[in-house]
């Protein structure tokens, strides 16, 4: 992190942000109500109809979180604490997924100082695992000094093309370019766990709650980043090649 942060507020940020997400995993699995899964009346800051999950979710992160900065979140948009740290929140990333009952939903918590993006959390709310740089946390057994992520070299043979579904003629040049790949609806979460992937592809109106953490975490990774799409791997001549596919067919 910045040198302008103490270990001490290291330590407190990252504990707050496992709490978080601690209740919030034990809430989705343990006391759902049937209301939290209905729309509510309030337009998010994204522009969707919020489901009241979505603002639960929200609560719970701001309970936590706004003693550390200004809160900027999906929901509610910027809320100014007069102070130099922000936390950039989207509480819930892959909400239809998780009101479909498709375990692939998380959170995603990015701390900004500045311009600067220095720490990002995102938790796979589903499985209860949480990456932070090269470590995870299992917030189910909540211990703060993380484990090593488990290299799973070999076994990256296909990737994540999110929004697939919108861009037909590109899932068709990669299809015959026999690049394999899935579209699994959170891309926070598929960014944030991309070095587990071939590559991690993804294509439309990008916003900082999506993006934010997961490039904080995979900032070592080969990244290439336009105003429309987002594209991440270990492997330096896949992205050339999928950059090249995008630039040929956006259409």
């Amino acid at each position: 992190m910045n040198k302008t942060i103490t270990e001490a507020y290291k330590e407190n940020f990252i504990n707050s942000v496992i709490e978080a997400n601690k209740e919030l995993y034990n809430y989705l699995h343990y006391n759902l109500k049937e209301k939290d899964l209905q729309y509510s009346n309030t337009i998010g800051y994204g522009g969707d109809n919020s489901l009241n999950i979505d603002l639960y979710a929200e609560e719970i992160f701001i309970k936590y979180l706004k003693k550390f900065g200004n809160i900027y979140s999906e929901e509610c948009g910027f809320i100014d604490f007069n102070k130099d740290f922000t936390i950039i929140i989207d509480p819930i990333d892959g909400s239809d997924n998780f009101c479909a009952n498709l375990e692939y939903y998380g959170s995603s918590v990015a701390l900004k100082y500045k311009d600067e993006i220095i720490a990002g959390f995102v938790c796979n709310l589903a499985t209860g695992n949480l990456i932070y740089k090269a470590f995870y946390f299992d917030i189910k057994e909540f211990n703060i000094t993380g484990k090593k992520v488990l290299k799973r070299d070999g076994f990256d043979k296909f990737g994540i093309f999110e929004r697939a579904y919108k861009y037909p003629k590109i899932s068709q040049k990669l299809q015959e370019s026999s690049i394999k790949f899935r579209s699994l609806g959170a891309a926070a979460v598929s960014l944030a766990f991309s070095k587990n992937y071939d590559f991690v592809l993804f294509v439309g109106q990008i916003r900082e709650f999506d993006i934010a953490a997961s490039l904080y975490i995979c900032n070592e990774q080969n990244i290439y980043k336009s105003e429309d799409f987002l594209l991440i791997s270990k492997n330096k001549q896949k992205v050339e090649l999928i950059k090249e596919i995008i630039n040929n067919n956006r259409l």
